[in-house]
């Protein structure tokens, strides 16, 4: 019996497990931290062994395999003894590939990765498909595959899951874009990062495709240098594309093998050059899988997309107050403030990843009016946008920071959570962060 010992109990860790179990493995689950009631009650019910708040190393270095959770870096040096023993060391992504024969497709990018996966996945579903969603959102791929495992998934992958692949090939994959992001765990090296990130193509063949943005330098020319096995399907907002998506006088265009489809881009229920980009790229996948157009263009004109990302939550005293708490690095910001068409009092603050904040000047210079800080260090903040302007103010909680900004802004402005870091210091994770946002605007 082969041994399968995973590291890490959350969602992908107790999917793996599961899956492991129904597939005869002799399951063991370590995690450093605390494992939740929840988690703990599903492995008693598999009858999965586990331990919590330590790694007992004489039994994890007798496996077969080892399923780490994406949270925990290469670095660490249980994870190099693994692999120095030569053990395979794989994230909950490879596992689970190995036990379904369904058309995968993977969407990863630094930004726009969660609304083109639900999208894809809306459009797909709309269209008569059989298609589970899976990878960073919802239940596990690997949980999913054990308990209704279907035709076709399409997969949010996040570079740290990229990173444990050995095997896994996406149908089609897509990258939506690539700016410096996780800067942390790749040696503070961006090529680093760029190569984890193409590492979504690198088992693909000739009959699988690459949808990606053609406008975004960095990818452009990785591929220039780097050339890719799959067929190509480039988007772009600024010049015309044989095969693949463009914009031309509003109007999207997507040809694949002369089969076109145009759509008004004033008809997209969601807003703003981003998101042109992602419907781009999930129309793209639905030409492909043959979903009619007409159902293509219905879903793009009904899809109001995702929680915490540029949401609307309430108008008080004519001020609208916008949660885009997903915004955890700075180019995300970077959209939330190009999309604001009136004066901005911006929250923002957390775990810096490390942020390089100068592409945010001009924006801040025009848009924003004060800046609040919601953090345990704001100093980098402080000293990047400090001539930008007038008013920072240094908040620790969220209802503090909700409350100076019902003061600061007037009529017609917007209040923007938008916080361009990771959520940890002070929350659990941008969930609860913009959770909480949203619970004190209403309290105002």
């Amino acid at each position: 019996m082969k041994r399968l010992v995973v590291l890490g109990a959350g969602e992908s860790g107790v999917g793996t497990a599961i899956l492991g179990k129904k597939k005869g493995f002799d399951v063991f689950v370590s995690d450093k931290g605390t494992i939740t009631d929840y988690y703990k009650e599903v492995l008693r019910n598999f009858e999965i062994e586990w331990e919590e708040q330590q790694h007992t190393v004489s039994r994890i270095i007798n496996a077969d395999v080892v399923m780490k959770s994406p949270g925990i870096p290469d670095k660490v040096a249980l994870v190099q003894q693994l692999l120095e023993k030569g053990i395979h060391v794989v994230s909950e992504i490879e596992f689970a590939f190995g036990f379904t024969a369904a058309q995968i497709v993977g969407i990863t990018g630094s930004n726009g990765k969660t609304t083109t996966t639900m999208l894809t996945h809306y459009i797909l579903q709309q269209g008569g498909l059989d298609v589970n969603m899976a990878g960073n959102i919802g239940d596990s791929f690997a949980k999913q595959v054990t308990e209704k495992d279907a035709p076709f998934y399409v997969l949010e992958l996040s570079s740290f899951q990229l990173d444990g692949i050995k095997e896994f090939a996406p149908h089609i994959a897509i990258l939506t874009n690539i700016t410096p992001d996780h800067l942390d765990r790749y040696d503070y090296k961006f090529e680093n990062y760029i190569a984890s990130k193409f590492r979504i193509a690198m088992n693909q063949k000739e009959d699988d495709y690459f949808i990606y943005d053609a406008d975004d330098k960095v990818i452009v020319e990785y591929l220039e240098k780097y050339p890719i096995r799959s067929k190509l399907l480039p988007f772009s907002l600024t010049k015309r594309v044989e095969n693949g998506a463009y914009l031309e006088k509003n109007n999207i265009t997507i040809t694949i093998d002369n089969n076109k489809i145009i759509m008004p881009t004033e008809n997209l229920a969601l807003k703003g050059n981003h998101n042109v980009k992602n419907a781009m790229a999930a129309a793209t996948v639905s030409q492909l899988l043959k979903i009619r157009k007409t159902t293509i263009r219905e879903c793009l004109e009904n899809f109001h997309g995702v929680e915490h990302r540029l949401e609307n939550v309430l108008k008080i005293n004519n001020v609208q107050y916008i949660n885009d708490s997903k915004a955890t690095n700075v180019n995300a910001t970077f959209y939330a403030l190009d999309a604001m068409k009136s004066a901005t009092v911006w929250i923002v603050g957390g775990v810096d990843k490390g942020n390089d904040y100068t592409e945010l000047f001009s924006l801040v210079n025009e848009k924003v009016k004060a800046i609040i800080c919601l953090g345990v260090d704001n100093s980098k903040i402080i000293n990047a946008f400090g001539n930008c302007v007038d008013d920072i103010v240094e908040t620790q909680s969220m209802k503090e920071a909700v409350k100076m900004a019902y003061k600061i802004a007037e009529r017609n402005e917007n209040v923007l959570l938008s916080p361009a870091c990771a959520s940890f210091d002070l929350f659990k994770n941008y969930e609860e962060r913009g959770r909480q946002f949203k619970e004190a605007v209403r309290e105002l």
